[in-house]
């Protein structure tokens, strides 16, 4: 299935440089491209993507309004949003993530974690760039119930909880740990059911918060 995705940025090397590398995978294809933050809006009801990468700084509408008027109650569009930017300021990404983001990237990030950050979206789950510190997870809103310390999980889930509040990919997950990719996909939906946990940011929260990583 192809992963239809709309690139909202008012640089237009930006959108330029993130279509070559999307349009560079066989299982995404990059469907248009807005310039500003109504442009953004009118674009995802007209397409209907997948997953929108979203800018804040733009004209007209800034991204953050655009996204909360994606996601506000009765959008009869409602895609998933990856917010990738220039900024790490902790107001943009609690405001991104709070709002309904399915991730929050710097634009620096690299072609492996932007094309991650579609999939992961398009499946339903957050990934939150490297580059956003530990400073920006301990401020985020408790989630609604994560398993105290231990929580059952095993050796090798252990190791891999590790390295995602490390910000690893999947992928540099795998290389890690010499496993494939579906196994540290698997691990992921096992880890993510016993911490009760919807997505790899509230694992990495977890982690944090539990001591399994080093402050």
């Amino acid at each position: 299935m192809t992963i239809r995705v709309l690139l909202a940025d008012d640089q237009a090397m930006v959108r330029t440089g993130f279509s070559l590398i999307l349009g560079a995978e066989d299982d995404i294809e990059v469907v248009g491209e807005a310039d500003d933050g109504v442009r953004a809006l009118e674009m995802s009801r007209a397409l209907a993507p997948d997953v929108v990468l979203m800018d804040i700084r733009m004209p007209r509408m800034d991204g953050l309004q655009a996204l909360r008027e994606l996601n506000r109650p009765g959008s009869t569009t409602s895609p998933k949003v990856v917010v990738v930017t220039t900024f790490d300021d902790d107001e943009y990404v609690y405001e991104a993530l709070n709002s309904g983001a399915c991730g929050f990237l710097l634009k620096d990030s690299g072609p492996a974690l932007l094309t991650e950050a579609v999939r992961a979206a398009y499946s339903g789950e957050a990934l939150v760039s490297p580059a956003i510190t530990i400073r920006l997870l301990k401020g985020l809103r408790p989630p609604r119930t994560l398993v105290p310390s231990g929580a059952g999980l095993s050796a090798r889930e252990t190791e891999v909880v590790r390295l995602v509040a490390e910000g690893l990919t999947n992928a540099e997950i795998g290389a890690a740990l010499f496993v494939s990719l579906g196994t540290v996909k698997t691990h992921l939906g096992n880890v993510q059911n016993k911490l009760s946990a919807r997505n790899r940011v509230e694992i990495a929260l977890w982690a944090w918060r539990s001591g399994l990583v080093e402050r």
